[in-house]
């Protein structure tokens, strides 16, 4: 068999490091997996030198310094960029790497795996092979309940990040709102949810937050999702399979009446960037819809300007 058949028959079940340590033996060439934040996952031997490699077996992760360096050469870029495998070479890299995509069942991106060129040259076969291992990596991780978590988290944390605007760094940080557009096309739309409250207390109306959160998520499942500011925070396209716009929300007003829920819609954005802003006017149509509104659960900040 050649090296692409001898992975795709390696067996699932047997974790990770199972199929890393196979993969190495098969196509020679060491490989790392972290996950979406940078933190190592699994590893192989490694018997040359290699500062990056040397970083995360001894720290667990990429300094900060690394990941500047790295975004400064446009290795994120490329990888955020591409459908497949990509292989990275510059002058700043003692050695190529090869680098692909794992995704969790909801497929989302929610790590790397990377290959270093110093056994085996990244020919045809070698790239055709890599892919078949995060293919296999994807299947290992596809059900488990920390990358599914991971995916759901990682949305939430770069969501509040944007809002906060502690995105400074947008050369650092853009490959990871890349991933905030998968799954959406053409325009985007965000809402913002708020529960009444009442005479609840902070910590039980937290949790009441994560619940009606988990229930969205159940009945519009292809949205991202937040909560950020004692509100929900719904991220929408549309053209996403499950967005009509505002009737889609009004057909369930029910459902909003029946939980003491009010939601404002902002209008459509294309730049992620800019979340904030329209963030801030979905929090306004809330506003104003419900000081001025009798009976109505939704409004549109076309509406209340």
């Amino acid at each position: 068999m050649n090296m692409i058949e001898q992975i795709k028959a390696l067996e699932n079940g047997m974790g990770i490091q199972f199929l890393l340590h196979s993969a190495y033996n098969i196509i020679k060439n060491p490989i790392y997996v972290i996950d979406i934040n940078y933190n190592l996952i699994s590893i192989t031997d490694f018997p040359a030198d290699d500062p990056n490699w040397n970083e995360l077996v001894t720290t667990g992760t990429f300094s900060l310094r690394t990941l500047e360096l790295l975004a400064d050469e446009g290795i994120f870029e490329n990888i955020a960029n591409s459908e497949k495998s990509v292989i990275l070479k510059n002058d700043k890299l003692k050695y190529a790497k090869m680098s692909g995509h794992i995704f969790n069942r909801d497929n989302i991106r929610i790590g790397l795996a990377t290959m270093i060129e110093c056994g085996a040259k990244f020919d045809d076969e070698c790239m055709a092979a890599f892919e078949a291992l995060t293919d296999k990596i994807t299947g290992e991780i596809r059900e488990d309940s920390y990358f599914t978590m991971l995916g759901m988290t990682f949305y939430e944390d770069r969501i509040n990040l944007l809002l906060d605007g502690a995105i400074k760094n947008t050369l650092l940080y853009n490959h990871h709102v890349q991933v905030l557009y998968d799954g959406f096309e053409d325009y985007l739309y965000v809402a913002v949810l708020s529960v009444e409250r009442n005479k609840i207390l902070e910590h039980v109306h937290k949790k009441r937050l994560k619940y009606f959160q988990s229930f969205l998520k159940t009945r519009y499942p292809s949205f991202k999702y937040s909560i950020y500011a004692d509100n929900i925070v719904m991220l929408m396209s549309s053209k996403n399979n499950t967005f009509y716009g505002a009737p889609l929300f009004s057909s369930n007003a029910g459902l909003f009446e029946q939980n003491g829920m009010f939601m404002g819609i902002s209008d459509s954005f294309e730049n992620m960037y800019e979340l904030r802003r329209y963030y801030d006017q979905a929090v306004t149509a809330l506003k104003k819809g419900r000081e001025g509104a009798v009976g109505q659960r939704i409004f549109l900040h076309a509406d209340t300007r």
